[in-house]
């Protein structure tokens, strides 16, 4: 087989020398450099502040969406938060570690606890002159140790989030685990590591200390990036503060306590609004953190349906039926089973004293009581007897037709008389006198 080398002509080669040495200088330095400074990047800043809780796992969520949406070319985030929930921190956790855009950490005051375990989970780590990262124990809302299943889980999502960025597990396992000895970053047995800026750059968990964000992003070679700032809006605000762990119990108590002191209040008032408006407010917090869906607003309308019908319908099932749906509509819209169940049970103690109380000093003449109880009775002074009482009879004397063992008849001007003695036996036809009538009991005496 032949094959034929055709030849470029001369010209092609003399333009492209030409093009080298002639023209390529010339051109302006932004279009060389444009991406080495990032001219025409996007970059998004998203912080990370207060609490890790589930209001900041939405926010999270929704913004690293958009910064995919968007085709970022990195993210940033700025963090100074006290640490918070071990669960929320691992689903964040989660959330980082699948995102194909560089991240980086910059940490502007603290990211302790579950924040150190946020920036253990991007690519790059960046502080502020001042700013400490660690003391990372994980404890119980009381405030004591967790068990120690719970530490040995967490000790390993640290030392894990630290090896998937290429950082020495030692120092993350040493924030979560007093038991580890480094008195060299004073951090001694029985003492949670807390790394500051300079021991953070000496172990390699941070690549640098900026004072501002200017310098982060010269740093990272993004100064001349679009820079989208990114905030929490109203709602995620709101819901963030109804979905706290020490919130929650207290927005189930004000219902429970408004919606029992207002069946026994005249109309729909304070009491009444106050209740619903606090169910409401759960509700409304949950949904927007993701919690709770339709089917959790499904069971509470049901629940409330059934409630309403049982006051026409007897039996109590109803009633059963629909308590059971609120009790599980709450559950379905909580995150921590365990923590629901508590707020429930401190809710449904609230309203069983609430009941008693208002049961003992207000009774049941007002409120929504008076429409579904009767109030009046049948009383003697009111004109009601169960049956004739023949006062008249007192005094007739005659004769038993039976014994009385103590009853039996007697016949008093020849009307035969059902008649019960004072207690001893009486013989057949004996004289005997109506001593007392006490409604259908006629007392007699034997004469």
């Amino acid at each position: 087989m032949i094959y034929i080398v055709r030849k470029k002509p001369i010209i092609y080669i003399v333009i492209a020398l030409l093009v080298t040495f002639f023209i390529l200088p010339f051109l302006p330095e932004s279009s060389i450099e444009a991406k080495e400074n990032g001219e025409g990047k996007l970059v998004y800043v998203i912080p990370v502040k207060k609490e890790v809780e589930r209001g900041l796992e939405a926010f999270l969520k929704r913004t690293t969406k958009e910064a995919i949406e968007e085709n970022a070319d990195h993210i940033v985030f700025e963090i100074d938060t006290p640490g918070g929930r071990v669960d929320s921190a691992g689903q964040i956790a989660n959330l980082l570690q699948d995102l194909k855009i560089p991240t980086t950490s910059f940490i502007v005051n603290e990211a302790l606890s579950a924040g150190s375990y946020i920036a253990l989970n991007t690519d790059t780590i960046y502080m502020k002159p001042h700013a400490t990262m660690g003391a990372s124990g994980v404890i119980n809302q009381d405030g004591t140790a967790a068990d120690k299943k719970a530490q040995s889980a967490w000790l390993a999502a640290m030392k894990s989030a630290a090896e998937s960025k290429d950082r020495d597990p030692l120092y993350a396992a040493a924030m979560a685990d007093s038991s580890i000895d480094l008195p060299e970053y004073n951090a001694g047995k029985g003492e949670f590591l807390t790394l500051d800026p300079k021991s953070a750059l000496e172990v390699d968990y941070a690549e640098g200390i900026v004072n501002h964000r200017t310098k982060l992003l010269h740093d990272i070679g993004l100064e001349n990036a679009k820079i989208v700032e990114t905030e929490p809006t109203f709602a995620e605000e709101i819901a963030r503060f109804l979905t706290n762990p020490v919130v929650v119990p207290i927005l189930l108590s004000v219902a429970s306590l408004g919606l029992i002191v207002e069946l026994y209040s005249p109309g729909f008032g304070v009491p009444g609004t106050m209740g619903l408006l606090a169910l409401i407010l759960f509700f409304y917090g949950h949904i927007i953190a993701g919690l709770a869906g339709m089917e959790a607003i499904i069971l509470l309308v049901l629940g409330i349906v059934l409630i309403i019908a049982e006051f026409f319908v007897p039996g109590g099932i109803m009633g059963l039926l629909g308590i059971g749906s609120i009790i599980g509509s709450l559950l379905m819209s909580g995150y921590d089973l365990k923590h629901m169940s508590l707020s429930i049970s401190i809710a449904f103690v609230v309203a069983v004293i609430a009941s008693i109380i208002l049961f003992k000093w207000v009774g049941m003449e007002k409120g929504f009581f008076r429409h579904i109880i009767l109030k009046d009775r049948t009383t003697t002074d009111l004109g009601y007897v169960s049956s004739d009482n023949r006062t008249e009879l007192v005094g007739l004397e005659g004769l038993t037709s039976t014994p009385l063992r103590p009853s039996g008849t007697a016949v008093f001007n020849d009307e035969r008389i059902d008649v019960v003695s004072e207690g001893s036996f009486i013989d057949k036809n004996k004289s005997v006198k109506i001593i007392k009538v006490e409604g259908m009991r006629v007392v007699v005496r034997e004469l």
